[in-house]
């Protein structure tokens, strides 16, 4: 058998290239600038985008420092009205102080005019009142009960009888002007009975005065406020305490 033997490149002759001419790369497709125009977009974009976040900051900054200025102003303002009140109400209470402390002492007066007619309306006619003092307010000792402020009263006289200073010491019992289970009879004993000056004449015979009983019974001012003892006031005819109190009644000072 024959072979057949050609020789294709060895037969192909060169191709001529034209003169001024430069051999041609591959042209590029337009599909692949596709990345050039998103780099160029970002390279574009995001500035303009740090640019906005950055004026809108800058904006938001400047609204808050005006906000945070008109809230201090406002504070400062509050500050100022709270100072005011706060020192209103410090006079307020000041002066609630000093009318509660004058009520105090103005409630706690008790009357010698109306007391004395209490007393005189309650003595038996077979006891005589000598005298009457009242007594100061004890000290206060650490540990026990404060003591009444209004003091206590002593009365000292002369009676027929023993019978008859009990029947004065009970009676003086049932004043409101008086504290019930505070008073007692301190001194009660026999003497003789006191001759008034100028009935004896200096020359007769002396009589000897039949005996009688000398007491002292010791009481304490009841502390009832005087509002609360407008009817036995009135009664007593202590009329000027009574309308007093009545108006300050009236205004709320003093509770009903």
């Amino acid at each position: 058998m024959y072979s057949l033997e050609v020789n294709f490149l060895k037969d192909r002759q060169p191709e001529k290239t034209k003169p001024g001419k430069t051999p041609r790369g591959p042209a590029i497709a337009l599909g692949d600038l596709t990345p050039i125009y998103i780099g160029v977009a970002i390279g574009v974009i995001l500035p303009a985008l740090v640019a906005g976040g950055w004026w809108f900051l800058e904006a938001k900054n400047t609204e808050l420092a005006e906000n945070i200025a008109k809230l201090e102003q406002k504070n400062q303002e509050l500050e100022a009205k709270i100072g005011s009140i706060n020192k209103i109400r410090e006079e307020t209470n000041k002066v609630k102080g000093e009318t509660q402390a004058l009520v105090t002492v103005f409630d706690q007066i008790r009357p010698w005019s109306a007391m004395l007619q209490d007393m005189r309306d309650r003595i038996p006619t077979t006891v005589q009142i000598e005298n009457i003092k009242q007594i100061a307010p004890t000290a206060a000792v650490e540990g026990q009960p404060p003591p009444n402020p209004a003091g206590g009263v002593e009365i000292t006289g002369y009676a027929r009888s023993f019978n008859d200073v009990n029947d004065f010491l009970l009676s003086l019992q049932q004043s409101r002007f008086l504290k019930s289970t505070e008073g007692k009879i301190t001194i009660a004993e026999l003497v003789d009975a006191p001759i008034p000056p100028g009935l004896q004449p200096a020359n007769t015979v002396l009589i000897k005065p039949p005996q009688i009983v000398k007491y002292t019974i010791q009481s304490s001012m009841s502390d009832v406020p005087a509002s609360e003892l407008t009817r036995e006031l009135e009664q007593k005819g202590t009329v000027g305490l009574v309308s007093r109190i009545r108006s300050l009644q009236q205004t709320g000072v003093i509770s009903r």
